[in-house]
């Protein structure tokens, strides 16, 4: 089996280098026309580049098709405005991979609130901006493609980047309604936390296991979660070759009698309250309502 994506039009932003070029280079290998975005600049969001058009001449040099497009996620209306270019050229717009970012690590005592906002700002309202500009377009296709790039600091934390993992737990909440809304009218929509070798990365990495981490590795999981076949609503982890699964779960818990329903009663009952056995990964937020009230409704019963 050949996942292709002739006829399809994507965008990735951040695509000037790292993992955004690796993705934007496949999806053209595999006949998608591309919109290579990236602001440029340095990691932190500073100064700019010409890093999209480079990209966008080894596309061209291999007989792809693809535009640059240099405006910022942090910005709606120039999202608007390079998915209204990529309509006009193309046609629709079928795939995004929101993938641009910036660091700006400190620890929580050392970090100035305005580099805390200014990181989720461009990672997760930025993310949601470029989705959002592509959304209506993607319904009356009905059919989209969205990827968010999330990150193991998100998932489970990571000591100096509170800014950063704020935005990318986010862009897993996101994914989780965003994937209900879109599905009746085929959109998917799935979250990376990738592992990877690039500039955001070249001083956390000791050399050999930078060598390792290739942004190649990452680009089969991404690009399978924006394929024609994808699942929805998936977490996947992926560097060096490695690629797994992850979820949000919870567990059935317990149902506290009235009278325990006091500080006291939910101290003396935590170790079951924690207890993961038979925990389960629930498909939207009602679930956890569903259980206490079945929880609920069996006490009535019984």
């Amino acid at each position: 089996m050949t996942i292709s994506f002739e006829g399809r039009v994507a965008i990735v932003t951040g695509a000037g280098g790292g993992l955004g070029r690796a993705y934007a280079l496949e999806l053209a290998r595999r006949g998608a026309k591309v919109v290579v975005n990236d602001l440029g600049g340095s990691r932190d969001g500073t100064g700019h580049s010409d890093a999209a058009l480079k990209v966008v001449e080894e596309i061209e040099a291999m007989g792809g098709e693809a535009m640059s497009n240099g405006g910022s996620v942090s910005e709606y209306e120039q999202m608007v405005e390079m998915v209204a270019k990529a309509k006009e050229r193309w046609g629709g717009v079928h795939v995004l991979i929101n993938n641009a970012g910036i660091l700006r690590d400190k620890s929580f005592t050392k970090m100035d609130p305005a580099d805390f906002e200014m990181v989720v700002r461009v990672h997760l309202i930025g993310s949601a901006f470029a989705t959002k500009a592509c959304w209506d377009l993607m319904r009356e296709q009905n059919y989209g493609r969205i990827l968010m790039t999330a990150s193991s600091t998100g998932l489970f934390g990571n000591f100096g980047q509170a800014n950063y993992g704020a935005a990318k737990l986010g862009l897993a909440g996101l994914t989780k309604t965003l994937y209900l809304e879109g599905a009746k009218n085929n959109i998917k929509v799935n979250t990376l936390a990738p592992v990877a070798a690039t500039r955001m990365t070249e001083d956390i990495f000791p050399e050999e296991a930078f060598k390792l981490f290739g942004p190649e590795n990452v680009v089969p999981a991404a690009l399978f979660l924006v394929s024609e076949d994808a699942p929805t609503n998936a977490i996947v982890g992926a560097g060096g070759g490695a690629y797994h699964g992850a979820w949000v779960t919870m567990n059935k818990g317990v149902l506290l009698a009235p009278g325990e329903r006091t500080v006291e009663g939910f101290a003396a009952n935590w170790d079951k309250i924690s207890d993961r056995t038979g925990d389960f990964a629930p498909q939207s937020g009602a679930e956890q309502s569903q259980v206490i009230i079945g929880q609920l409704q069996a006490a009535m019963k019984g």
